[in-house]
């Protein structure tokens, strides 16, 4: 239940953390269904337990807002009554709940609901792996990029969970990866460390190239829906063309050779893949998007990721969303929401990533000029 940790109101947890998470990770290996469920295990993510104990529900605490890993876990038949019992509670502590990367399931309880708003964050791509292998050779990008990495002599490997909690290089990998983003380390749903998180049920694979490790493939299980989220892939910069798609390839192969039929690359943000969807969007949220689409890319490359997986010729796309139990989605939800993300206050984040931008471009102006002196 919920208890106050100050005057603020955030609320705490009942049991140990260690008692949380054993139990969080069995309901997520019998009921998760959300492609982000096995994340509500990573670091920082608190777990909050239904009255009969066959939930659990990952948050954030976010000012008055309590901010949703996805959806709470449990049997299908379960969902609205959990969900239900999770927001009286949190109503009781005066906070409101925000659902962030729900899916399917949950924005069909709630989509019609006068006591719930939602917005449209953009989609997933889905593919069976089962028939990917079929789909890279018919993707004349995709076996160029293939054959550039194998050409270079990149190969890729899996890595037992036990020996990457421990492995230097990969964490190197996924600092260097981390140092070459302009904007703060981003963590909830993102979390950059997932390393530090439980590995036991995940699929970790490493490219080498020169027996060095130069990326990292991370893959949660989806045990409701057979599959794994891609949930990260951090590259060096030292990685040759065509690494991430080899590590994409290989993780594909190694789900498909389990019988799993389901995998995604996750959330593309801002990606209108489904028609009408994002104009149901409130005026402001279009708006903010319209500029994040126009302005944004230098902070986070939406065009290139939406283009990225497009490439990969998905299946199908799946709907992203965002609920709030209120009737309608304010921006001091959506503040909050971005709060659960960042750590920070969104804008002090937004700030550093505009001094780092500026940093980089006043170093880049300098090795110009020195080009042209020269």
């Amino acid at each position: 239940m919920f208890r106050p940790k100050s005057a603020a109101g955030n609320p705490l947890n009942e049991p140990g953390a260690a008692l949380d998470l054993g139990a969080a990770r069995r309901l997520v290996l019998e009921h998760g269904w959300n492609s982000t469920c096995y994340q509500i295990l990573n670091p920082g993510i608190r777990h909050w337990f239904s009255q009969a104990g066959d939930a659990v529900v990952g948050y954030v605490p976010r000012h008055k807002t309590l901010v949703v890993a996805g959806a709470p876990v449990c049997r299908p038949e379960r969902l609205a009554a959990v969900a239900s019992e999770f927001e009286a509670q949190a109503r009781s502590a005066g906070h409101r709940v925000c659902y962030v990367c729900a899916e399917e399931r949950l924005d069909a309880i709630y989509k019609n609901s006068p006591r719930h708003a939602r917005i449209v964050l953009g989609a997933q791509p889905v593919w069976d792996p089962a028939r990917w292998e079929a789909l890279a050779q018919l993707r004349r990008t995709v076996r160029q990029q293939l054959n550039r990495a194998r050409n270079k002599g990149v190969h890729v490997e899996p890595v037992a969970p036990g020996d990457a909690l421990h492995d230097a290089e990969l964490r190197a990998c996924v600092h260097d990866w981390l140092a070459a983003r302009p904007l703060p380390p981003l963590h909830f749903l993102v979390e950059p460390f997932a390393l530090d998180g439980v590995l036991d049920d995940r699929l970790i694979l490493v490219a080498r190239h020169a027996r060095k490790a130069v990326a990292i493939l991370v893959a949660s299980p989806v045990p409701a829906r057979d599959g794994y989220l891609i949930e990260q892939i951090a590259r060096s910069t030292v990685a040759p063309n065509g690494t991430t798609e080899l590590l994409i390839d290989h993780a594909m192969r190694s789900i498909a050779a389990q019988g799993r039929r389901y995998a995604t690359l996750g959330l593309v943000a801002l990606a209108d893949e489904l028609p009408g969807e994002m104009s149901r969007n409130p005026w402001w949220m279009r708006r903010l998007m319209a500029l994040a689409r126009a302005h944004a890319n230098r902070f986070y490359n939406f065009r290139g990721l939406l283009q990225f997986r497009r490439k990969l010729g998905p299946e199908r796309w799946e709907g992203v969303y965002a609920i709030v139990n209120e009737p309608a989605f304010t921006p001091a939800a959506f503040y909050d929401l971005g709060g659960a993300f960042s750590g920070i206050s969104p804008a002090l984040a937004l700030a550093i990533g505009v001094e780092k931008a500026a940093r980089q471009e006043i170093k880049w102006m300098a090795q110009r000029l020195r080009g042209i002196r020269g």
